[in-house]
């Protein structure tokens, strides 16, 4: 692949290993059963992309489902805390064990991996994107149906590796109402594109606030954008989530697997829907 690789294969008549589909894929562990992989995507940080994640996984598995989280941020792990899990994740010579949360979702992240869960991860790309094969090629998935990965934001390298690298089923991008989110948005979904990988649903965050008197939706960060980004993407499944204070409170407090936010029922019937 040359370094000037613009990874639009569709329109390059190079003859390189790196083009898009025909690259093969990474085979997961020996031991390991997943279903269906699932990224969670976003253009930008700070739009709740491991939020929805956390709740995309707990939603499915109330379903009946068996999910697992690959935390696939690196240098900002915030699985393991949304889940209330500290304790370290075991290994022997067969490989890596995810630790599952109370409900059966098996997670892994390097955060696991740490003496300390407050140490930085001071790394450059190369052992970041090998990390993040590591957790698929090392780690021992038991019977996943859906395997949800937790993207860092933007199309860099890790997004770059996962989408080329891993048997993606698709991805849920991630937003929030603000103009300049939506173009960054545009980027990722077309970087998605290009790459051939589905785009399954879009999830737009801190859509609005609904007052708890008069129940009256305050749109704190401007007019929601998501129907008008789903029609001019052509994505299927459009929703948006409020501000819940309450849900905010259960991920800091490690208690992401005890609540639902009901808007995602529509991307989770979607999803579901894979599974037949």
């Amino acid at each position: 692949m040359s370094d000037s690789c613009s990874h639009d294969c569709a329109n390059c008549n190079a003859n390189c290993t790196g083009r898009t589909g025909e690259a093969p894929k990474i085979k997961p562990h020996l031991l390991s059963r997943i279903k269906h992989v699932i990224g969670v995507v976003s253009g930008k940080g700070g739009v709740g992309k491991s939020f929805v994640t956390g709740l995309l996984a707990g939603e499915m598995t109330r379903r009946g489902f068996s999910c697992g989280i690959l935390d696939a941020d690196i240098t900002g792990p915030s699985i393991p805390k949304m889940f209330g899990i500290h304790e370290r994740a075991q290994g022997n010579q067969d490989g890596i064990y995810p630790v599952s949360t109370a409900s059966g979702i098996q997670i892994m992240s390097l955060n696991l991996l740490l003496e300390d869960e407050t140490d930085p991860v001071i790394w450059r790309g190369a052992l970041i994107t090998g990390t993040v094969q590591q957790f698929w090629t090392d780690v021992i998935w038991k019977d996943i149906d859906y395997l949800f990965i937790d993207m860092p934001p933007g199309t860099g390298d890790v997004t770059l590796t996962v989408f080329q690298s891993l048997p993606i089923d698709g991805i849920i991008m991630v937003s929030t109402p603000q103009d300049l989110v939506q173009l960054i948005v545009g980027k990722a979904v077309k970087m998605a594109q290009k790459m051939n990988v589905p785009v399954l649903g879009l999830v737009e965050n801190m859509s609005y606030l609904k007052c708890p008197d008069c129940g009256k939706e305050i749109s704190l960060f401007g007019s929601s954008q998501v129907q008008k980004t789903a029609q001019h993407f052509n994505i299927a499944t459009a929703v948006r989530l409020p501000l819940n204070p309450t849900l905010a409170t259960a991920a800091d407090e490690g208690q992401m697997e005890a609540v639902r936010e009901e808007a995602l029922a529509p991307l989770a019937d979607q999803l579901s829907q894979l599974n037949k």
